[in-house]
């Protein structure tokens, strides 16, 4: 079944809530999905500063791990450790670097997001529970989406929850079922575009990734992915600016969308947004069928 939640804002005033509307919202998707939950937010970019965001299920592993990463990549690096994940401050130009030292400095720490703005916290648990591990209610930024799961298709484990981030400051939440997963993950494998766990959504993630990898604007890969996808699904995407929704043809699964001069909110279900402000005098209504819905800051 899953919840969805979304929230971009134009108003910068809200910034500084952003983390505390959109725990909100998640809380009262719980029992769409109690299995896990995650949440992906965009607090703004550094210049020539890049984050890497990791997990371990043992937050002891990440001690000394910027002074090995520094002494590795031979830049400055800084940590931030919140609960089991660990947001991880580097020089733009040593991502891959860092990457590729994480496999030896902490083999155990997989990387829930990369770029220069993006920071992903998840775990198994109720959205509540996980709120509070990660104090999601004081985070900040400019746009974020959420999912509380109920795993259909894949094991309840962390690397198994949403969101899923396969390109830098890139992410996607699903609501739905993928048909195709398996021949599409074969596919991507012979592009060179690898999936680390059975989970359909990393898939469409993984699509979205290749094929703005390939020069195409992500409104123009939603558009090939309804054709490419088979099906049924509601994504919901973030990237460093912006953020998309998308039903597949059928648009069985839930989906409500609100829109007033401060935000633009996405929920599976109105009850997700009531509390929004402003929401009594917002734009409400159901996104169309195969329809790409963007924007951008």
């Amino acid at each position: 079944m899953c919840g969805i939640v979304g929230l971009f804002l134009k108003d910068k005033a809200l910034e500084p809530r952003l983390g505390e509307l959109l725990t909100d919202m998640l809380i009262t998707m719980s029992d769409r999905g109690p299995d896990s939950a995650g949440i992906a937010v965009y607090p703004g970019a550094s210049a020539g500063v890049a984050k890497l965001t990791v997990q371990a299920d043992d937050p002891a592993r990440f001690e000394g791990l910027d002074s090995a990463m520094s002494a590795a990549i031979g830049a400055d690096v800084s940590l931030r450790i919140k609960d089991t994940h660990a947001v991880i401050e580097l020089p733009a130009g040593k991502v891959a670097e860092a990457r590729d030292s994480l496999k030896t400095l902490c083999p155990d720490a997989r990387v829930m997001s990369a770029g220069e703005a993006i920071e992903i916290y998840k775990e198994v648990g109720l959205p509540g529970d996980v709120a509070r591990r990660f104090d999601i209610p004081h985070l900040t930024g400019s746009h974020g989406i959420g999912h509380t799961r109920m795993a259909t298709e894949s094991a309840v484990t962390t690397l198994g929850a949403h969101p899923f981030s396969t390109g830098m400051d890139q992410c996607l939440v699903h609501n739905g079922s993928l048909s195709n997963h398996n021949s599409l993950r074969r596919k991507l494998a012979r592009e060179g575009v690898n999936v680390e766990t059975e989970n359909d959504t990393e898939v469409a993630a993984a699509y979205l990734t290749w094929k703005m990898q390939e020069g195409h604007s992500l409104g123009e890969a939603l558009e090939s992915g309804l054709e490419d996808l088979d099906g049924f699904y509601t994504f919901v995407v973030g990237t460093k600016d912006g953020f998309g929704v998308v039903r597949d043809p059928i648009a069985c699964k839930p989906a409500v969308m609100a829109e007033t001069d401060q935000y633009v909110a996405f929920g599976s279900e109105y009850r997700a947004l009531v509390n929004l402000p402003g929401i009594e005098d917002a734009r409400v209504w159901e996104p169309e069928p195969a329809t790409v819905y963007f924007w951008k800051h």
